[in-house]
């Protein structure tokens, strides 16, 4: 559908061209045919001057030299209407060149559009049978899509990058609280450690300290015996 709809804008496009240079072939004839009036009325002009002028020379009775100036203006006069008509001519030829090269462009032209005439007979049915009021609308409304689908297509692009850029942080995140979390392991290894050694010296001191305190009774009990052996004594 989307070749279709582009083989027709282009059929459109076609179309278009074919009106131009119909108008123009119409608009180059008209020149043409202006200008070979203009020509052939020229012609008749100069006949007519030279008539006038043979007509003068044979009624006035001019001098040989006279003569021979008019002569030689009228030869002068003829040679810069004969270069003016070939100029003409040149352009008349490539006038016709032109016209001829615009009718074979129109018949390529054609062709193209009798080709792309399905297209037209298509959109004309979709517009008939949808909401469409004519083929512009459904052009417009294409292009509409089109934009639509581009920039659908863009955002879609953006939430991909969005996306990888997400997951980039996400791993960059979970390696930076992996490592935290190694290193927090280690640490509460270290105090686990610390902690077990803590233990074993306060089990340690317990022990001096029972060993003391066993010391200390004893030393107490014997000064007991002592102060009774000489409260005895004294007695």
């Amino acid at each position: 559908e989307e070749d279709s709809t582009n083989s027709f804008i282009c059929v459109l496009k076609k179309m278009k061209e074919v009106r131009l240079m119909e108008k123009v072939v119409e608009e180059t004839e008209e020149a043409f045919t202006e200008r070979m009036e203009a020509l052939a009325e020229q012609w008749r002009d100069l006949h007519a001057r030279r008539a006038q002028l043979k007509a003068h020379v044979v009624t006035s009775g001019t001098t040989v030299k006279e003569n021979e100036r008019l002569r030689t203006q009228a030869l002068k006069k003829a040679k810069e209407e004969k270069e003016e008509n070939t100029k003409k001519e040149s352009e008349l030829l490539r006038v016709r060149k032109e016209l001829e090269a615009l009718r074979k462009q129109h018949q390529k032209l054609s062709k193209k559009l009798l080709k792309y005439s399905l297209f037209k007979r298509y959109l004309e049915n979709v517009v008939e049978n949808s909401q469409f009021q004519d083929i512009e609308d459904v052009i417009s409304y294409y292009k509409a899509l089109v934009r639509t689908r581009k920039d659908l297509l863009q955002s879609q692009w953006w939430h991909r990058q969005l996306m990888e850029q997400g997951k980039v942080l996400q791993q960059q995140i979970r390696a930076e609280k992996e490592a935290e979390m190694l290193q927090c392991k280690n640490d509460l290894v270290q105090l686990r450690e610390s902690l077990d050694q803590a233990h074993s010296d306060i089990r340690q001191w317990e022990d001096r300290w029972a060993e003391a305190q066993d010391s200390a009774a004893r030393k107490a009990r014997e000064l007991k015996s002592l102060s009774m052996a000489i409260q005895s004594l004294f007695q």
